[in-house]
């Protein structure tokens, strides 16, 4: 085999790769940034690469789950793009921190943007509070082109089998890494728990601060007193010795008087 053949070999096995393993990458997904712990909140992209190098994309609605709804969805805004969160009434009402919650949002939709071909784009979510009770959350996503083509990445992957032609993008779910995963609510107790505790540290420094300032005020007003007193007698003997030094004086003045006479 000359060289020239071996290089048109190695062409095509590496272009078949390449052909097999394009479509791997170019799926529509969603990646978490940290952790997305079940029973938490959680930040996550929405990834969309272009597929196509003569169409851009346009347009992109993710379907959330209705068997898993979520409570809380908000798009951060992404540059050049509008973005639309359309809300549905739930079978059954979900209990959120004590409150009750009778719709979910179902869909959101961005429009007016563009992803040109060899490009992709990242669109941020915030999720919550995300169930317990399952692994994973699927989030059905359809792309449209400018060229009116749309692909749905709408099927679901099944552990153990290959991958579908257009899956699904998959949240996976981790398990707690701390007592705290049920989020807002049982922070807040936590706090009001740590902040009582606080209160009760804090009453009772106040008042060892005010029985130590009480002792202190005390010594200090029997000190004020001793020196007031030291200072009374001391004016009384230096008052007495001045009355005796005056009499002293008189006494030799007339002594003197009577030795003339």
């Amino acid at each position: 085999m000359n060289v020239t053949r071996i290089s048109a070999v190695g062409a095509v096995a590496a272009s078949t790769v390449l052909l097999l393993a394009g479509p791997a990458f170019a799926h529509v997904g969603v990646q978490p940034v940290g952790p997305a712990e079940k029973g938490g909140y959680a930040t996550v992209n929405v990834k969309v690469p272009n597929e196509r190098d003569d169409a851009s994309t346009t347009k992109l609605e993710v379907s959330f789950p209705t068997d898993h709804p979520l409570s809380s969805v908000m798009p951060q805004p992404v540059p050049g793009w509008t973005v639309k969160v359309e809300k549905s009434k739930l079978d059954k009402p979900l209990k959120v921190h004590g409150k009750e919650i009778t719709e979910a949002v179902s869909k959101v939709t961005w429009t007016g943007g563009k992803i040109g071909p060899g490009e992709f784009q990242q669109f941020p979510l915030s999720l919550g509070q995300l169930p317990e009770d399952t692994d994973q959350l699927v989030l059905k996503a359809i792309q449209t082109y400018d060229n009116k083509e749309v692909v749905r990445w709408i099927e679901e992957p099944k552990e153990g089998e290959e991958e579908p032609q257009s899956p699904a993008p998959v949240l996976k779910l981790t398990e707690p890494s701390g007592e705290d995963h049920h989020g807002a609510g049982a922070k807040g107790a936590d706090d009001e728990k740590d902040g009582e505790k606080d209160a009760k540290t804090d009453a009772k420094t106040d008042a060892a601060s005010h029985n130590e300032k009480s002792d202190k005020d005390h010594k200090g007003d029997k000190t004020e007193n001793a020196a007031d007193s030291s200072d009374t007698t001391a004016r009384t003997l230096g008052v007495i010795g001045i009355i005796v030094g005056v009499a002293g004086v008189a006494f030799g003045v007339l002594a003197g008087r009577r030795r003339a006479s």
